[in-house]
């Protein structure tokens, strides 16, 4: 287990040295992966979407992989394949699924919303069953991953039950400013394909690690996972009964990512990331974050490390360094929204400080700082 763990977070690693600031992107997606459930990433074109998941997918070696962009007019024999005409002749209704998406072990379909009810049916099935029916047909699909991407989210009807397919939601935003000249030194050596060793892992250990990963001990943060599924059910967030069970195996994931057998307080994390509406993210933040705080764990997931309690000085310190920039003016009206967004950020942060003085402190800081903002307006 060690090993294949090992070569998992390794080519992880890899891939997000490859792209600066996408971190919580490539560490859903990992646990996407080890659990065998679907992700959907969201966000704006330009962010990386396509290529984080392309270039995760050249890591699985011994696997095929499908890539597709869906319009309006995608026909099922541009996913599935045509029908096999020599099969044909001979009065059998056989696709021939060489090369297309029943045959491949990782599946990213790009502008997901735009399926059409020709394929909607078998594309539905594939993503909850993995099962590709087609007339008498019936195929299992050695798919270790699905993975949707669009950069809006479904306003008709008929999707929703295409958008509940997709258990993780990932929003992809652009980086951090801070991070900008990372990212183009990044994205220089990825265009110019400068050599690298590219680490692998098998689709068949892959394989071995989701068989792992039903058999983590989920009872130590059983009773907690039951009222936090109730609790989000009360504000409004709709979780069906499917979707709670199926959510036990992200926080599965969670724990064996980490090379745990048994889940911790912590792997709730992953409960972030299964909004329905760009409300509900702030909301979900709130709930969760309250929950996995209370844990100390010294191998948390690091995506649960990231929303532990702020240090009270290290916030009134970057509070001080935005304050300073303001006060020198002659800012661009780029820098001065860079300032608001980090001012907002740490408010946000700001928060969740326990001791209830340096709360008040900081807050009254943030306060005037945004009173000053507000006088130049």
């Amino acid at each position: 287990m060690t090993q294949n763990i090992n070569k998992l977070n390794t080519v992880l690693n890899y891939v997000k040295d490859t792209f600066v600031g996408k971190n919580d992107v490539v560490d859903l997606l990992g646990i996407c992966l080890l659990a065998r459930e679907n992700a959907f990433l969201y966000g704006p074109p330009g962010t990386a979407k396509s290529a984080i998941v392309r270039t995760l997918a050249k890591t699985v070696k011994d696997g095929k992989n499908f890539e597709y962009l869906l319009t309006r007019f995608t026909e099922p024999n541009e996913i599935f394949g045509p029908f096999d005409i020599r099969k044909l002749k001979e009065g059998e209704l056989l696709t021939n699924t060489e090369g297309m998406m029943p045959e491949a072990s990782m599946v990213f379909l790009d502008e997901i919303f735009n399926a059409n009810s020709a394929i909607l049916n078998s594309l539905l099935m594939a993503l909850n069953e993995k099962i590709f029916k087609r007339g008498k047909e019936t195929k299992y699909l050695p798919a270790l991953m699905f993975v949707g991407a669009s950069n809006v989210l479904p306003e008709d009807e008929a999707l929703n039950a295409l958008f509940d397919r997709f258990l993780v939601r990932i929003n992809v935003d652009y980086v951090n400013p801070e991070l900008l000249q990372q990212v183009l030194l990044a994205g220089r050596k990825l265009e110019n394909e400068e050599e690298t060793d590219i680490p692998e892992i098998h689709a068949d250990e892959i394989r071995e690690l989701q068989n792992l990963c039903k058999a983590v001990d989920l009872r130590p943060i059983y009773e907690v996972y039951l009222n936090t599924i109730m609790s989000l059910r009360n504000t409004g967030i709709a979780i069906s009964d499917r979707r709670a069970v199926k959510l036990q195996n992200l926080i599965a994931a969670s724990a064996l990512i980490c090379g745990r057998k048994e889940a911790v307080l912590s792997d709730l994390w992953v409960l972030k990331h299964i909004w329905d509406t760009e409300e509900q993210i702030e909301i979900l933040e709130g709930i969760i974050n309250r929950t996995i705080e209370k844990d100390d764990h010294p191998n948390s997931h690091p995506q649960a490390m990231q929303n532990k309690t702020p240090n009270p000085e290290d916030v009134m310190k970057d509070v001080k360094i935005l304050v300073d920039k303001w006060n020198q003016g002659m800012l661009s009206f780029e820098e001065q929204n860079v300032i608001k967004d980090k001012l907002r950020y740490l408010q946000t942060r700001c928060d969740w400080i326990r001791n209830p003085e340096q709360k008040q402190y900081i807050q009254q800081e943030i306060e005037s700082l945004w009173q000053k903002i507000l006088q130049t307006i």
